[in-house]
């Protein structure tokens, strides 16, 4: 009989005493204590078992589950004698900093301030030890939420002094979900003041202190060490693209057949793979998220589970607001296609404003896109390498399709109308409607500081590019920023059906006014026709079949939020 599937529990100790469905990952016990790190910092996409595991090891390792060896047995951690031996007998700190979701400095600082306090509350017995000083006791007693921010920073540091001592026995510290302040530092603009708390705060938890006997980290990004980790010589990191703990995080295809199996889904093995398969833990592939696994198994529907159980915000606004060329690569991306880019496995968010390869990097670390290939290595390390990039299954080729088309959601009706207005040549419905289009979404699209005003018009309409892509890939194959003919044009939407005149080749070129050149949007548009016919871009599409007589030339011209049409 099929165990029950229990959604969303991150409790070990309640799924193994409920009998919960649950996939043994306590090899990775083993694995973590024999490789002797003392500080530990592993990424892993969102929902990939990073909490039910640090979970796992705390309920393994911490005193306060001294005889509880009930929670093992059966499982692949106690068949070791030697590993018997170890359970329940370390003192453990355990926090998550994944509910630190400010939007501003100062409530993230007293967030984690709460969060330290709720910690020192487990331990309160404490403050009757006679082992403390009366200093000591004092410093207890300092553990409020409007404790000085240098009193927090050696919160964990003072806190392992004082168990250590108690227990005869150094500490170990588990911290889950690292990274979420700084994700949220970044996108609501206090980053610097956010990194210069926390490398302190990490300073004196990882590296000065003589009470720590190991850590884990867990994250989705690897923060730059120039940021956080300045200090911490001691780190190991292991991140979608290393070696070890490859199998720890997310279910392989052999422990998502056997759960099908188990569920009476045989028959859905191929249908699972094309949707949930695809990720990939250093040479490991076939990687599966838990996530969709386990809803897929307790509603035996096809969903984008684990793509939606999310707002994904901060890879939405990267895109949307991106350059050109990163909503070229997504078409590259959408289309099934591969992207050649740079990675560099440290993040560096203040960088994401500015760095086309470091939206890549936090795409690749946060699961959204998977390595084909890489270059191999060279011998300068300060190289970002090469890879080969392709989105990595159906559910997120779902999830992009969806978060574009939402993009237009204020102005849909407008934008159809838009479509049908491009597609028969009717000029003046063109520039009503897509005037209408800028002027409710326009707001939407803007990068903001960190673009120019020259530039906003050009993010704006290719990103309408994207979303004009996904409704209408069954009738054209559409490109950008291609070369035909002597030069590049911006648009080429080519008809699958050559022979349907209903659907003709279209060339788009954008011009932004030049007031040194132009007097005016008509003068800007009639630029931008001149420079298709100069240019032959049609050259690609009479070359793939398409009727010279059933080509349309648009040119598009921006001043402001002002748009002009005209095509011939």
């Amino acid at each position: 009989m099929a165990r029950v599937v229990g959604i969303g529990k991150q409790s070990f100790e309640k799924i193994i005493k409920e009998n919960c469905f649950y996939v043994d990952k306590t090899g990775f016990i083993k694995e973590w204590w024999d490789n002797k790190d003392d500080v530990t910092l592993i990424t892993r996409p969102r929902r990939f078992g990073k909490t039910l595991n640090m979970d796992m090891i705390k309920c393994f390792f911490s005193n306060e589950y001294k005889d509880r060896g009930d929670l093992f047995e059966g499982l692949d951690i106690w068949k070791d004698e030697k590993y018997r031996e170890l359970q329940g007998t370390y003192p453990v700190i355990f926090l998550s900093f994944a509910e630190i979701k400010q939007n501003n400095y100062q409530d993230t600082i007293a967030k984690i301030k709460k969060i330290l306090c709720s910690l020192y509350q487990s331990f309160m017995f404490l403050k009757d030890w006679d082992g403390l000083t009366d200093e000591e006791k004092n410093n207890l007693k300092r553990i409020s939420e409007d404790m000085s921010d240098v009193t927090a920073q050696s919160a964990l540091n003072e806190l392992s002094n004082y168990l250590s001592r108690y227990y005869g026995k150094k500490v170990i510290i588990l911290l889950d979900e690292y990274d979420t302040p700084m994700q949220e530092a970044y996108t609501n603009g206090y980053w610097e003041e956010l990194v210069a708390f926390t490398r302190s705060l990490f300073n004196s938890t990882f590296k000065t202190n003589p009470y720590l006997e190991r850590a884990i980290m867990t994250g989705i990004t690897r923060v730059s060490k120039e940021s956080i980790f300045s200090d911490l010589n001691n780190l190991e990191v292991v991140t979608t693209l290393s070696s070890k703990y490859t199998t720890a995080f997310g279910f392989t295809e052999q422990e998502v057949f056997n759960a099908l199996d188990e569920f009476g889904l045989s028959a859905q093995k191929g249908e699972v793979k094309a949707w949930y398969d695809g990720f990939m833990f250093g040479k490991q592939k076939d990687i599966y998220n838990p996530w969709s696994i386990i809803n897929f198994l307790d509603k035996k529907e096809y969903n984008p589970y684990w793509a939606e159980s999310s707002s994904n915000g901060l890879i939405n606004n990267l895109v949307q607001k991106g350059s050109p060329y990163i909503k070229m690569m997504m078409e590259t991306l959408l289309k099934g296609e591969i992207i050649n880019v740079p990675i560099d496995e440290q993040i560096v968010f203040s960088e994401l404003d500015y760095s086309e390869d470091a939206v890549w990097s936090l795409m690749l670390a946060s699961g959204y896109i998977k390595v084909i290939s890489a270059d191999a290595l060279t011998g300068d390390r300060r190289k970002a390498r090469m890879y080969r990039l392709a989105l990595t299954n159906f559910e997120i080729q779902l999830m992009f399709e969806k978060m574009i088309l939402r993009w237009f959601i204020p102005a849909k009706n407008e934008t159809n109308e838009f479509i049908k207005a491009l597609i028969s040549g009717d000029i003046e419905s063109m520039n009503e409607y897509m005037n209408d289009v800028t002027l409710n979404t326009f707001s939407s699209f803007d990068s903001g500081k960190h673009t120019s005003e020259k530039k906003a018009p050009e993010n704006f309409y290719h990103g309408f590019v994207l979303g004009l892509m996904v409704d209408q890939t069954d009738n054209y194959i559409i490109a950008s920023n291609r070369e035909s003919g002597f030069g590049r044009y911006d648009i080429m939407l080519e008809p699958k059906d050559k022979n349907n005149t209903h659907y003709p080749g279209i060339i788009i070129e954008f011009k932004v006014i030049n007031t040194r050149k132009e007097n005016s949007l008509e003068e800007t548009v009639e630029a931008a026709l001149k420079q298709i016919e100069e240019k032959n871009y049609d050259a690609e599409l009479i070359n793939r079949g398409v009727n010279k007589e059933n080509i349309h030339h648009y040119g598009f011209a921006f001043k402001g939020k002002e748009v002009l049409i005209d095509g011939r």
